[in-house]
């Protein structure tokens, strides 16, 4: 399908934890084709550049289209950064250090290429079409396996000189608290992300506190996922319920900080734990945000919930190609 400069299309990729999500979108950001494929892991830095250059292909394939047919192509990733150079500097998850990606993807398809981080990618989707539309400043946490931040201020995302910034999930919210893969004690990310919560949960079910999510989930962690949690609240486990909203506190501390340095007029929560339970996640961070920020902060923010949901870090990733690109 050969196309008119007027006729191109913009790309989304989302290199998730867990999976690959590529989308194509027309001049008013409908998805007009998509493809997805789960990550390996083990797999070498090559390998997987070649997988996430074969996801794009099938995609383009399914638009009966090719590269030709693409303004550019934004991919979403784990970890920190090089935004300028499009470089992933670490993807723990996969093992991967220092890899070109901008370079390779845009060699192979011979098509304009634009890195960021996923979460930032969430929060500009948000801040464009999302909950934080129209606002002047927007930061978004995200709760999952572990917890991102990310900040879009005056239309662009916050980061460094160098590197990709806004790593909420790594401010330390407990003195001499748990040891987070950070190699640091007490970040938020230690206390608050869904593997925090779930070990949390199997220790209360394992000591018969939580007798609901025991029977459902028993203690094994990679039963114990949002829906479960949330299940098990619903059925009357009080502990969990405690535990659920001990992590929103935790996350209120870390977002008052926030707000004490830079004033957003929106915080987004997003992420499975969120989606499932936004009932006691966003008045609880809201409640230990505004007690911890100075007095002339207090309610000059929202807290609110994704409204994107899974979309948002592959819309955000084309979005910011579009930004960027054009």
């Amino acid at each position: 399908m050969a196309s008119s400069e007027k006729e191109k299309h913009w790309m989304g990729f989302d290199l998730g934890g867990t999976k690959m999500l590529a989308q194509i979108y027309d001049e008013n950001w409908k998805v007009i084709a998509k493809e997805k494929k789960r990550t390996k892991p083990g797999t070498t830095e090559r390998q997987g550049v070649d997988r996430i250059i074969d996801t794009i292909k099938v995609a383009l394939k399914k638009a009966e289209m090719t590269a030709e047919d693409l303004k550019g192509i934004g991919i979403g990733c784990p970890g920190p950064i090089d935004m300028d150079n499009g470089i992933l500097m670490d993807l723990p998850n996969l093992g991967w250090e220092a890899v070109p990606l901008r370079e390779q993807v845009s060699k192979e398809l011979g098509c304009p290429v634009a890195i960021l981080n996923d979460v930032d990618a969430g929060t500009y989707a948000e801040y464009r079409m999302g909950a934080a539309k129209g606002s002047r400043c927007a930061i978004g946490v995200f709760a999952g396996t572990g917890i991102g931040g990310g900040c879009v201020y005056q239309g662009e995302i916050l980061r460094g000189a160098k590197i990709s910034a806004f790593e909420i999930g790594h401010i330390q919210v407990m003195s001499n608290g748990p040891r987070c893969g950070c190699g640091q004690r007490g970040c938020l990310e230690s206390v608050a992300s869904r593997l925090a919560i779930a070990s949390q949960s199997a220790r209360t079910a394992y000591r018969g506190d939580a007798p609901n999510l025991l029977a459902h989930s028993g203690v094994d962690l990679s039963k114990i996922r949002s829906g479960a949690l949330s299940s098990s609240i619903e059925k009357g486990d009080k502990a969990i319920e405690e535990i659920i909203i001990e992590a929103s506190r935790y996350i209120g501390i870390a977002i008052a900080s926030v707000v004490n340095l830079i004033s957003p007029e929106v915080v987004i929560l997003g992420g499975g734990l969120v989606e499932a339970m936004p009932d006691l996640f966003v008045p609880t961070v809201l409640k230990s945000a505004n007690k911890r920020v100075m007095p002339a902060y207090r309610d000059s923010f929202k807290v609110v919930p994704a409204k994107l949901e899974d979309d948002a870090g592959v819309l955000g990733a084309a979005l910011w190609a579009e930004h960027r690109l054009s």
